[in-house]
């Protein structure tokens, strides 16, 4: 009895992890002209790009390099805004809480890393500072709040992200650091994370509900943002260093909605300027997938916005 109760379990755990796989996602099917069109978009790109698009209406999928490693840069951030929930989920944290700032968790002069030593600011104002800001001394605070990297690696494989890794202050992710910086992880994964958190099933469906509504406030929105319509909703996370650029984007659309990741790595144009290649890339996808979905949309990025690039 001991034995069957035994293998009962272990079935049932290999069922749910083999359900909770990204790549498990039943009905999904090529877009073969979409896929055509961002193969053609990437060729010739200076580095390696990968590409990943689900259509969440019709289960439309796209991909060039979609299940490669990348660098995460600032992505890294939407992993660790989900371990800070889980352990709000858990009891042991509370989401109301206050944190006391001192100037031993400065990482950078960024907005949380100017604060007065003993500066008080609650936990869901960091949140939104790590998301909307991207505030680097932020994430590292909530990332070790959310119990570290190792901690937040475990909810990640737990719900079938194999592949995307916090790597930055994690035992045991040294190798990992040294060749994908803060964080890793592939553009399937990236676009189906942000798509757990859109359906309500990421930690749960309350907690994804407020997630997805920090991922809709983004004021780095000069890439793949600038090439949607102001008026469509959209939730999103950049990341940027000098060799990789990224966004994962979800996607209110008039005709259903749409989740999709764009990385790079290994750029030889390393310029912080607007026309860095990266950054263009990533405009250009956007794009297509735009007008892909909505071929009858006439919106267009007026040409004096990108005066207003930072």
């Amino acid at each position: 009895m001991i034995r069957f109760l035994f293998f009962s379990f272990v079935v049932m755990s290999c069922c749910f992890r083999a359900s909770a796989q990204p790549s498990a996602i039943s009905g999904t099917r090529e877009d073969k002209k979409l896929t055509t069109k961002l193969t053609k978009a990437l060729d010739g790109f200076h580095g390696t790009a990968g590409v990943y698009v689900r259509h969440l209406k019709t289960n439309r999928v796209a991909s060039v390099n979609a299940d490669s490693l990348f660098p995460t840069a600032s992505m890294i951030k939407v992993p660790i805004m989900c371990g800070i929930f889980d352990k709000i989920n858990r009891g042991d944290i509370k989401y109301d809480q206050t944190l006391l700032y001192r100037d031993s968790l400065k990482y950078d002069n960024g907005i949380v890393g100017s604060f007065r030593d003993s500066t008080k600011i609650g936990i869901p104002k960091v949140i939104h500072l790590m998301i909307s800001q991207s505030d680097n001394t932020g994430s590292l605070w909530l990332q070790a709040l959310a119990g570290g990297g190792a901690t937040i690696n475990q909810w990640l494989e737990l719900n079938g992200f194999k592949n995307t890794k916090v790597n930055s202050r994690t035992p045991g992710r040294k190798e990992g650091q040294a060749k994908y910086g803060w964080g890793q992880t592939t553009p399937h994964e990236m676009t189906e994370l942000v798509a757990m958190i859109h359906d309500g099933k990421a930690v749960n469906a309350a907690a994804s509900e407020r997630m997805y509504r920090f991922l809709g406030i983004q004021f780095w929105d000069g890439e793949a943002l600038s090439q949607i319509p102001p008026s469509i909703k959209t939730a999103a996370k950049s990341g940027a260093v000098n060799q990789a650029k990224s966004e994962v984007v979800a996607v209110h659309a008039p005709h259903g909605d749409y989740v999709f990741c764009i990385t790079t790595k290994n750029q030889q144009d390393q310029r912080w300027e607007q026309d860095n290649e990266g950054y263009e890339l990533i405009r250009t996808i956007a794009a297509i997938i735009w007008q892909h979905f909505e071929p009858k949309s006439k919106w267009k990025p007026d040409p004096d916005s990108r005066k207003f690039w930072f």
